[in-house]
């Protein structure tokens, strides 16, 4: 039987049809999420320690790099056949460490710490790697789409919808500039969160009694080993590092989340066969239903937002383990360690919706065709405060009759419009350029191509400077 992890064996949906089933994906992730992955930055913090312990004179001076040697020649199956031994996640670790080593290293492999300075600064270490190393690069990618498809449709004309009705004119850059703003605020936001991530090395309850036995300064030792490792200290511990770190860090992956669903299910409902002003791509041997053959389905859309249906709840998990009675129990060691699925869930959405979108087609002339449906109605809000702008003191009453009217009789609004008598004399108070809203609404844009431009502008400017802070 195929091992666990991309084959039959597999458990974990993650595993076998997200992670495991795609070999590049795999790649990506498994260096920060897999188990061998999780055990080598337990084994690159027990080396920092040593490492540290010798730089401060409490062990010999070779230890550190001998204790480097023998985790390079630590396996998973040799933890997991140890720990099934102690029946203690970290210490199957020190131990296979420990017998790795001469005797004169021995007993100074994981001196002073207790198993959460490993385990949280870990996973500090690993996220903040991952942030930087695989998700950011992917969540700019998908950015630099959507400012892509916002430029090229800046002037596409569409109708704007609020409550799913048609309201006033948009173009679909417009549209989609509002998305490069939102996910480019969330990228940055991730950033901030991981770079706050923080290790430990304060002992049993967070207060240095064993470090202090031997160093003089136990915050410095914490600060220059957690240093070599790219992190820094949590403010205060108890035997775990301060919860908040993690879970900010959470929240920013599930709301970038909440980004990503929003984009794939606004481009699903354009998707629709009576709206149909976006098509996903749909390849030649593409299967649509297994027994409608003409089916062509926003699939991978529908995809992104079902992961995050998955993973988003999920949050709720990291917000309960904030809750560690005194200076700890264990009712959040397990519930952790699944929070690393929330982290691969949005990469996976954030690479799916990108080869999505790269790849689906904008339908101007559908764009145009349902501009037309609602061409005449739409003049409505310009023409009430062009109204009352000219004095009249219903405005907006007259207009709502009149629009009320237009859809009874099945009549152009404008027709309506410029037919009343009694709104002659103030719609001849109009400047020409005005007046032209109210006859050809297309017009009535405001500033949506200008301000799809703008925000694409700034949002190139930031990423381009993450970009390059991430090399």
């Amino acid at each position: 039987m195929p091992e666990a992890g991309g084959g039959v064996a597999a458990i974990g949906v993650l595993d076998f049809r997200r992670y495991g089933g795609d070999p590049e994906t795999s790649a990506r992730l498994a260096p920060y999420f897999s188990e061998e992955g999780f055990l080598r930055y337990l084994l690159k913090v027990e080396v920092a320690l040593a490492k540290g312990l010798a730089a401060r004179g409490v062990c010999p001076a070779g230890v550190g790099a001998e204790v480097e040697r023998a985790a390079a020649r630590i396996r998973t199956e040799d933890v997991a056949r140890e720990q099934a031994r102690v029946r203690h996640p970290l210490m199957s670790v020190v131990n296979c460490l420990r017998e790795r080593v001469s005797e004169e290293a021995r007993p100074f492999v994981h001196f002073t710490a207790t198993t959460n300075d490993i385990v949280c600064s870990a996973d500090a270490c690993r996220y903040a790697d991952f942030t930087r190393n695989v998700l950011l690069p992917r969540l700019i990618g998908l950015e630099r789409t959507l400012i892509s498809i916002a430029r090229r449709e800046k002037d596409t004309l569409q109708i704007g919808r609020t409550h799913g009705m048609h309201a006033e004119p948009v173009t679909f850059g417009f549209a989609v500039a509002h998305y490069v703003s939102r996910l480019g605020r969330a990228v940055l936001a991730i950033r901030v969160a991981a770079s706050e991530l923080r290790g430990k090395l304060a002992g049993a309850v967070g207060a240095y009694n064993a470090a202090a036995l031997f160093v003089d300064d136990p915050l410095a030792l914490e600060r220059e080993v957690l240093a070599s490792l790219g992190l820094r200290p949590s403010p205060v511990s108890t035997q775990i590092v301060e919860a908040e770190f993690l879970v900010d860090y959470f929240h920013a992956v599930v709301s970038a989340f909440g980004v990503l669903a929003n984009i794939a299910d606004d481009m699903r409902q354009l998707h629709r066969s009576e709206i149909g002003e976006v098509e996903e791509y749909f390849g030649e041997a593409h299967v649509g239903s297994s027994t409608m053959p003409h089916k062509r389905n926003p699939s991978r859309l529908e995809q992104v937002k079902s992961l995050w249906k998955a993973f988003a709840p999920r949050v709720v998990t990291l917000y309960a383990d904030q809750i560690s009675e005194h200076q700890r129990d264990l009712t959040n060691f397990e519930s952790t360690l699944f929070a690393a699925e929330i982290a691969c869930g949005l990469y996976l959405a954030t690479d799916l919706l990108d080869r999505t979108l790269a790849a689906m087609t904008v339908r101007r002339d559908r764009m145009e065709q349902n501009f037309r449906m609602s061409e005449g109605l739409i003049a409505a809000e310009a023409a009430h405060l062009l109204l009352s702008s000219s004095g009249h003191p219903e405005g907006h009453e007259v207009i709502r009759r009149l629009a009320r009217e237009s859809v009874k009789q099945g009549r152009d609004f404008r027709e309506l419009l410029f037919g009343a008598p009694e709104l002659a004399p103030f719609l001849e108070r109009l400047a020409a350029r005005r007046r032209s809203l109210l006859e050809e609404p297309r017009q009535y844009v405001g500033l949506a191509p200008l301000r799809a431009v703008q925000v694409c502008e700034q949002w190139e400017n930031e990423i381009n400077r993450l970009e390059s802070s991430l090399h």
